[in-house]
């Protein structure tokens, strides 16, 4: 794809044309409401043995008493379809969902239907909205939490609206596909912490028990000792794709197959594989500074992107973490982390977040809960909102994201990337009007070429 085209030259040549937010170097992101301050940034963290003070939630089974808050549902697919259902499970009786917004009415008219035969919750069909505008009319039918849950790219535009319409947010990763959105997304969460709102981000490892209890063992009493490296994967099978269907637009099939358009996902790597390098992120206490990676496209069938990833990331002090992502059928994989101590090894392999010797002896389990993630993350935000608690995870998820974009921008081009570049590129990826036709974006979309910085793309 001729948007996929980012030059060395091009990530140095628009930096002073980005501001103050976007001249902001490594690992500086994370120094959020919730704590997570990063080591370069002076907060200290596990990796150099400084105990760092990380606040989290009250991490409650349910809810604690208040009015009935209610919520927007902007993306009605199956994230969004997910999400509202948490939402619901989270708040049982003290929350509804009043208000629905996809581009798409058949979306719309599924989770309607969903939600009143499964949930026992009927929302008026004037609440139901449909169309490139229809964030902007959930956002204003009266809801006090939005939930957006459309393809990642449209996240940035309809976070910043949600802030300035003073409502707390639960925003699915990624919170943005390239640096235009995730430096809007910055602002908007600076935005958000001065009006006292609450924003949970999706990035659910950090609202499950025994991730967050592995997490204590190490930081609070130095279980494992120093980092001096780490392993992250996302190894899996083939997500899904649509066909293409005569009926359908180019725009239309597009955001109905937007996990395999970089403009719409940002790539799987940003879009799936971020989990495990937020979970890196924050385990380490800072971002990496520079990225060299690789990948290719093997068996996708539709879209621009890569199906597989390997990333070496690379530390102020030198240390490495080696990041690797793939999406195709019937290949060995895991989704799991391993952080190498100067005395143990944490891993979350088998999703059983546990700390062993060298010999791969259990020193420490972590201990879970029986609540999902998935339903905890909300059960967080509505607790923080009744209870006042300050929370906003948007800043520290946008420099998990970023270094995952960092690591597809190295892998498209071939070339070291380095945070500092990323942070001052003006790279803006997708079409730049949406409307529900042809746009004549497919006819020069191409699957990026490593080492062809300066390729011309197809007329």
């Amino acid at each position: 794809m001729s948007k996929n085209n980012f030059s060395r030259r091009k990530f140095l040549a628009s930096a002073a044309a980005v501001g103050a937010v976007g001249a902001m170097g490594a690992g500086t992101l994370s120094s959020c409401s919730t704590g997570g301050g990063s080591a370069a940034a002076g907060g200290g963290g596990i990796y150099d043995w400084a105990k760092r003070e990380y606040p989290f939630p009250p991490m409650l089974d349910a809810v604690p008493d208040g009015k009935v808050l209610k919520a927007g549902i902007i993306g009605c697919g199956g994230r969004g379809s997910g999400a509202a259902v948490n939402f619901l499970e989270a708040g049982g009786a003290s929350v509804a969902v009043t208000a629905l917004g996809d581009v798409f009415q058949d979306r719309v008219d599924s989770l309607q239907a969903k939600l009143k035969k499964n949930n026992d919750t009927e929302i008026a069909d004037e609440n139901c909205f449909v169309g490139f505008d229809a964030f902007e009319k959930v956002i204003a039918s009266g809801v006090d939490i939005v939930i957006l849950a459309t393809p990642p790219k449209f996240r940035p535009e309809h976070f910043e609206a949600a802030v300035k319409a003073r409502k707390h947010c639960f925003m699915e990763k990624p919170i943005a596909v390239d640096p235009v959105g995730i430096r809007q997304v910055l602002a908007a969460a600076k935005m958000a912490d001065a009006a006292g709102l609450k924003v949970v981000t999706g990035t659910q490892r950090r609202h499950e028990a025994s991730y967050i209890n592995l997490f204590k063992e190490c930081n609070d009493n130095n279980a494992i000792g120093k980092i001096t490296g780490a392993n992250v994967y996302w190894n899996g099978g083939k997500l899904w794709h649509r066909d293409s269907n005569p009926d359908w637009s180019e725009m239309e099939w597009m955001i109905r197959d937007w996990v395999n358009w970089t403009w719409l996902s940002g790539d799987h790597i940003v879009e799936q594989h971020v989990h495990n390098l937020d979970v890196a992120n924050w385990y380490i206490g800072k971002a990496p500074v520079k990225a060299l990676g690789f990948g290719s496209r093997q068996r996708r069938v539709t879209g621009d992107q890569f199906d597989n990833f390997s990333i070496d990331y690379v530390y102020d002090d030198g240390m490495h973490i080696h990041s690797t992502c793939r999406q195709i059928n019937s290949c060995d994989g895991g989704v799991y982390e391993i952080f190498h101590g100067t005395k143990a090894i944490a891993t979350t392999a088998g999703h059983k977040p546990q700390i062993v010797d060298a010999a791969g002896n259990q020193i420490y389990q972590a201990p879970k809960s029986d609540v999902s993630p998935y339903v905890q993350e909300h059960i967080d935000l509505i607790t923080c909102i009744r209870q006042n608690i300050p929370f906003n995870e948007a800043a520290a998820t946008a420099e998990s994201v970023m270094i995952a974009i960092m690591g597809r921008v190295s892998a498209y081009t071939g070339k070291e990337v380095t945070y500092e570049e990323m942070m001052n590129s003006d790279m803006k990826l997708g079409p730049e009007t949406f409307i529900m036709g042809d746009l004549g974006y497919m006819a020069k979309a191409e699957v990026p070429v490593p080492g062809t910085l300066d390729r011309k793309p197809k007329k």
